[in-house]
């Protein structure tokens, strides 16, 4: 009795949709694809905005001194 054979596991196939029954299973893998789905879609976004956060910064050359002098001279 330690290997299982085709036939261990249909009889455990029918006793499962004997008490589920087909209806209750089918909600049962509609449920899990959508976690699954879900759970690959939530991935992707942690990837997408791991590589945006490691981007790196723009840099102008300006300081804030000069930004500050060009906004007065702008306004002037």
């Amino acid at each position: 009795m330690g290997t299982w054979s085709i036939w261990h596991w249909l009889v455990v196939l029918v006793i499962v949709l004997l008490v589920f029954g087909t209806k209750k299973l089918r909600n049962i893998g509609t449920d899990l694809g959508g976690a699954v789905r879900g759970f690959k879609e939530g991935m992707k976004e942690s990837g997408a905005d791991k590589s945006a956060e490691s981007a790196p910064p723009q840099v102008t050359g300006r300081t804030i001194e000069g930004e500050i002098k060009e906004k007065s001279q702008d306004k002037a």
